[in-house]
C-alpha cells in the first residue's frame, strides 16, 4: 500500500524536498534550548549513515530515508549556520566613544540618518567583546560628508544590545540581529567626525558605487520620485518618504519598493525580450545560432550585474536565484516557470541560509511564487481560460486579466503570511496592483534598463524622467487606494503553530497528486481555528517598566500618551487594534495623576486592581499599597515593600524583560520576554 501510494506521488515527490528540509529546520529555531554539541554530532553522523546506504536502497527505502534525514539536515544546518555567524554582543547598555567603517546607509524610524559600522573600536571595551557590527541613529547634524561608504568615523553614542521581544512571544529582534552580526545598536546626540577613508575591497567598491548611483538618480529626480527609483535601481532607501512608505504599505503595493522576485523577473524579463527580438532581426545570427540561448546568458548578466548593485540583501539574493534557476532552465532546454525550479530554488536557499525560512520574506515570496505557478497550470487545463489566452476578442481585456489573476492569487497565498507578520490586510490590494503592476512592467523597469545602458553617452537622464512618470503614477495610485475608507483592517496575532498548519496545509494542496488533496483541509482549518482562538495578555508591561497597558472592553488602555511608542504599537498592533498610543491612551477606565495609574484588572472590581508608581523610592505606605492591590508596578523600586500583590520592581524588569499577565483559575501567571526562550546563543549578551 505505502508503494503504491509513493507511486502515485512520484512526479511530485522531488517537489517535497525543501518542505523536508524546512521542517527540521523550523524545529531547529522553536526549539526552547540550544542543543548541545554532542546532539548535533550524533544527527550528523546519523545523515551521514543515512546517506551512504541510499545508493543501495530501493526506489521505496530511498523515499522513506530521505523523509527521515532531510528534517535531520535541516535541523544541522540550521544550527551550523548559528554557530558559524557568531560574534561578540554587547553584555548591557552603556555611552561610549565609538569607530568604524561605514559599512550601510539607510533611515531610522523616527527619520535619522542610520550607519552600520564594521572593524568596530569601542574605547573602554575588551577586542574580544567588541561587537563585530553596530548600527547607529546618528545626530540630525552630522554633516554630509561623513555618511560616505568606506569612511572611518567616530563619535559618541549611546549603545545597547538588540531588543528583546515588546511582549513575550513577539517578534525577536536579537534573532535577526545575530544572524546580521549586529552586536549593538544604538543612537547618538552629537556629530559624528570623519577619521580617514579605509579600503575595503570589492565589496566596499560596490558598496560606493551603490551609493554614488542613488545619489546620481536622486539629482536626475528630486524629491520623493527620486527616491524611489533609488530604491528600485540600488537598494537604497533612505530617501523614500515615510509617507510614501505608509501609503505603500496600506494599498498592499510595498512590495513594489523592495527587489523582490518581481524586479528581478521584470529585469530579467525584458533584457531577455531585447536581446532575442533584437537578434532575430539580423538574418545570419537567427538562422545559425540559438537566439534564446544566447538571449538568456545576457539575462542572467544582467541579473547578476543587478544583484550587486542593489547591495544584495537577503531578499535581492533569493530574487536572483529564483530567476538564474529559469534562465539555466532555458540553457538547458528544459521548462522554465515549473514547481521543480521553485522547489530548487527554495532548497538552495534554506542550505544557505536556514534562518530565511522564519522570515516574511522568503514565506511571501515562495507562497506567491508556488501559488501562481500552480493556479496558472491549472487554468491552462481550462477551455475557458485558453479561449481568453487566444481569441482575439479578448487582446484589450486579456493583461487586464492576467493582473488580476496574478494578483488575486499572489495576494489570497499572501494574506495570512502578511497577518502574521504585520497584523494587517489591505482591503483594496487587489485594486491597487491592478493599477500600479502595469506601469511597473512597462515603463517603470524598461525605462530603469535604458538609463543603464545610456549612462556611458551621458543620455540617462531622459530615460530616468520617463522613469520618473511611471513612478508618479504609482505613488498616485498608492495614496489615492491608502486614502480609501477602510483601506487596510487590523489582524490580532496569532500563534507560530497556526501558520504553521496553514502553511502545511496550502503546501498540501499543490503538492499532492489526486483526491486526498482534499486533506488540506484539515490542517488549513485547524490553523485558522488555533489563530481565531489565541486569547491576548490581560496586561503588559514595557521592559523599562514606565509602561503597561490593561484590556478593557474597549481595547487596551495605556497610561501614557507618548513615550515607549515602538512597544505601544507592536500591542496595540497584536491586540489587531489600528488606534495609536494616544487614542488607547484616551480610553477610560484608568485613574491617572503625576507618577501614579490605576486601574481595575478584567472581570471589574472583584479582579483586583494594578497600580502604577513612578518613584524612585517606595513611600512610608508601600507595604500597604501592596496589600490593597493585586499588582504593583514600580520600576524605580529594588525591592519588594512586602504584602500579598504581584510586585513587579526594577530587578523582574531586569531580569525577564518585558511581560505578559494572564489571569487563569483566579490566579496571575506571569511571562518573562527574556525568560521564554532562556538559552539560545542571541539571547546571551555575555558572548
Amino acid at each position: 500500500m505505502l508503494t503504491a501510494l509513493a507511486e502515485s506521488q512520484r512526479r511530485n515527490l522531488p517537489l517535497w524536498i525543501p518542505v523536508f528540509l524546512g521542517l527540521g529546520i523550523g524545529v531547529y529555531f522553536a526549539l526552547p534550548r540550544e542543543p548541545e554539541p554532542w546532539m548535533f554530532a550524533t544527527l550528523g553522523a546519523l545523515v551521514a549513515m543515512g546517506a551512504g546506504s541510499l545508493l543501495r536502497a530501493g526506489p521505496m527505502a530511498r523515499v522513506v530515508i530521505l523523509a527521515a534525514l532531510l528534517p535531520l539536515l535541516g535541523l544541522c544546518l540550521a544550527g551550523w549556520r548559528t554557530h558559524e555567524v557568531g560574534a561578540p554582543v554587547l553584555s548591557r547598555a552603556m555611552t561610549v566613544n565609538v569607530e568604524g567603517r561605514v559599512v550601510g546607509l539607510d533611515r531610522s524610524a523616527s527619520d535619522r540618518p542610520r550607519v552600520t559600522l564594521d572593524h568596530v573600536i569601542i574605547y573602554g571595551l575588551d577586542p574580544l567583546r567588541t561587537p563585530a557590527r553596530v548600527r547607529i541613529s546618528l545626530d540630525p547634524a552630522t554633516p554630509a560628508d561623513v555618511l560616505q561608504p568606506g569612511l572611518r568615523i567616530l563619535g559618541q553614542a549611546r549603545l545597547s544590545p538588540p531588543s528583546a521581544p515588546a511582549e513575550p512571544g513577539g517578534f525577536d529582534f536579537r534573532r535577526y540581529a545575530w544572524f546580521e552580526a549586529l552586536g549593538a545598536i544604538g543612537y547618538s546626540n552629537t556629530p559624528f567626525l570623519e577619521r580617514r577613508a579605509e579600503g575595503g575591497g570589492w565589496r566596499q567598491g560596490l558598496f560606493a558605487t551603490r551609493i554614488a548611483l542613488s545619489r546620481a538618480i536622486q539629482a536626475a529626480l528630486p524629491g520623493p520620485t527620486g527616491g524611489f527609483a533609488a530604491a528600485l535601481l540600488t537598494g537604497d532607501r533612505s530617501a523614500v518618504s515615510p509617507e510614501d512608505v505608509t501609503a505603500l504599505r496600506r494599498s498592499n503595493l510595498a512590495h513594489l519598493l523592495a527587489i523582490s522576485g518581481l524586479h528581478m523577473g521584470l529585469l530579467a524579463g525584458f533584457v531577455f525580450a531585447a536581446i532575442r527580438r533584437g537578434l532575430a532581426l539580423v538574418p545570419r545570427i537567427a538562422l545559425w545560432y540559438n537566439t534564446k540561448k544566447i538571449a538568456a546568458v545576457v539575462a542572467l548578466g544582467a541579473a547578476a550585474a543587478y544583484l550587486a548593485l542593489s547591495g544584495a540583501s537577503v531578499a535581492t539574493q533569493r530574487a536572483f536565484i529564483m530567476t538564474a534557476v529559469v534562465l539555466v532552465a532555458v540553457l538547458l532546454d528544459r521548462p522554465a516557470l515549473t514547481l521543480r525550479s521553485v522547489a530548487l530554488a527554495a532548497t538552495i536557499i534554506l542550505v544557505r541560509e536556514p534562518e530565511s525560512l522564519t522570515e516574511a520574506g522568503f514565506q511571501m515570496s515562495f507562497a506567491a511564487t508556488t501559488a501562481l505557478i500552480a493556479a496558472f497550470e491549472w487554468l491552462r487545463g481550462r477551455a475557458w481560460w485558453r479561449e481568453t489566452q487566444t481569441d482575439p476578442r479578448w487582446r484589450f481585456v486579456r493583461p487586464v486579466i492576467g493582473v488580476a489573476a496574478t494578483s488575486f492569487v499572489a495576494g489570497l497565498a499572501t494574506a495570512p503570511i502578511s497577518a502574521f507578520h504585520f497584523n494587517t490586510l489591505s482591503q483594496y490590494g487587489l485594486l491597487a496592483n491592478i493599477l500600479a503592476v502595469p506601469a511597473m512592467g512597462l515603463v517603470v523597469m524598461p525605462a530603469g534598463v535604458l538609463a543603464g545602458l545610456l549612462a556611458p553617452i551621458g543620455l540617462a537622464p531622459l530615460a530616468l524622467r520617463i522613469m520618473g512618470l511611471g513612478i508618479d503614477y504609482i505613488l498616485a495610485v498608492a495614496t489615492f487606494v491608502a486614502g480609501l475608507g477602510g483601506a487596510v483592517r487590523a489582524i490580532p496575532a496569532g500563534p507560530p503553530a497556526a501558520l504553521a498548519l496553514i502553511a502545511f496545509g496550502g503546501i498540501f494542496a499543490v503538492l499532492w497528486v489526486g483526491r486526498g488533496r482534499s486533506l488540506a483541509l484539515l490542517p488549513l482549518a485547524l490553523g485558522f481555528g488555533l489563530w481565531a482562538a489565541a486569547d491576548r495578555p490581560d496586561v503588559l508591561v514595557a521592559e523599562n517598566g514606565r509602561l503597561f497597558g490593561v484590556q478593557s472592553p474597549a481595547g487596551r488602555v495605556v497610561n501614557s500618551a507618548s513615550g515607549n511608542s515602538f512597544a505601544a504599537s507592536i500591542w496595540l498592533g497584536n491586540d489587531g487594534d489600528a488606534a495609536p498610543q494616544a487614542e488607547a491612551y484616551a480610553r477610560s477606565g484608568m485613574e491617572r495623576r503625576r507618577g501614579f495609574a490605576a486601574m481595575d484588572l478584567p472581570g471589574g472590581p472583584d479582579g483586583g486592581r494594578i497600580i502604577y508608581l513612578g518613584s524612585s523610592k517606595p513611600p512610608v505606605d508601600a507595604a500597604e499599597t501592596c496589600e490593597g492591590a493585586a499588582i504593583l508596578i514600580a520600576p524605580g523600586w529594588r525591592e519588594s515593600p512586602g504584602g500579598r500583590c504581584l510586585f513587579i520592581g526594577a530587578e523582574r524588569l531586569r531580569r525577564e524583560g518585558a511581560l505578559a499577565i494572564r489571569r487563569e483559575d483566579g490566579r496571575l501567571r506571569v511571562t518573562g520576554a527574556r525568560t521564554s526562550s532562556p538559552d539560545r546563543p542571541w539571547t546571551r549578551p555575555d558572548f
